[in-house]
């Protein structure tokens, strides 16, 4: 597709440390303006809950903007762009109830996982005080977690990486895998880990299939949304315990809602798209 008005680039290693190395800068700029402002106004911003929706914020946006200036237009002689262009009503008919057997899916996984013992005790008491700090405002949770956090997640996790790689000739299935391996790995804690894998794996799935970056973001907007109200109203993240079944029946019902929509997605849904 030469004629393409999407870049073809690829990603590589080098493409991930000019990521790494935009986030780092992007992140260095908020906190020597941190520093700035408390020499200046004797006020440290690092306890302001809008502070880090800033520091979040501009750490993305550089790590875009660097892989788009030292990668994409050096390569291909095109700016970074992706398509956002929407779909048909059936296609989100589809993918909507594909995502929640996913989520219920990931949380029976999750909450196998321990959360007490000499190990994991003390780093989920971490965790769990780390994200209490982090959702102090509503807010500002909605604003980072349900905006902005899909929007700047899914340019660099299925809008570089993985097309990046399937660009690169790397099979699209094992491109899905690797991007949401690395997006899972990011989350930082085995908690979330499961539960990010399998939400790139979907993600990824709509994204090669319906070929718009639109769509991941609304499903990713729509987990986060889900888990937000988790927190806010029943300071979990639990389908379980918000509705007041168990584990293995929140797992039942996600194995038949993805295996059902997952079928009509990939097999009897008959709308292609192409990147023009």
């Amino acid at each position: 597709m030469e004629n393409s008005k999407y870049p073809q680039f690829t990603f590589t290693w080098l493409g991930g440390v000019i990521l790494l190395v935009g986030m780092f800068a992007g992140t260095t700029v908020t906190s020597f303006f941190n520093v700035f402002w408390m020499f200046v106004f004797k006020e440290n911003l690092q306890y302001k809950d809008w502070f880090f929706m800033l520091a979040n914020a501009t750490g993305f946006i550089a790590a875009i903007a660097f892989f788009d200036f030292f990668i994409v237009r050096r390569t291909t002689g095109k700016k970074l762009n992706f398509n956002f262009s929407p779909t048909n009503f059936y296609t989100y008919v589809l993918i909507f109830p594909m995502m929640i057997g996913m989520m219920f899916i990931g949380e029976f996984i999750t909450s196998q996982i321990p959360t007490t013992g000499p190990f994991f005790g003390k780093y989920y008491e971490f965790f769990t005080q780390l994200m209490d700090q982090l959702t102090d405002d509503p807010v500002v949770m909605v604003i980072t977690a349900v905006i902005c956090a899909p929007i700047f997640e899914e340019i660099i996790f299925r809008g570089i990486i993985q097309k990046g790689l399937i660009n690169k000739g790397v099979e699209p299935r094992k491109a899905i895998l690797y991007a949401s391996l690395i997006f899972g790995v990011v989350h930082g804690n085995p908690w979330q880990l499961v539960g990010a894998i399998l939400l790139g794996c979907v993600l990824g799935l709509v994204y090669f299939k319906t070929k718009s970056l639109l769509l991941p973001m609304l499903l990713h907007g729509f987990n986060n949304l889900c888990s937000t109200l988790l927190i806010t109203y029943t300071k979990s993240e639990s389908f379980a315990e918000a509705f007041k079944v168990s584990e293995w029946m929140v797992l039942a019902i996600g194995l038949v809602l993805f295996s059902l929509f997952l079928y009509l997605f990939t097999k009897r849904n008959k709308v292609h798209y192409n990147e023009i």
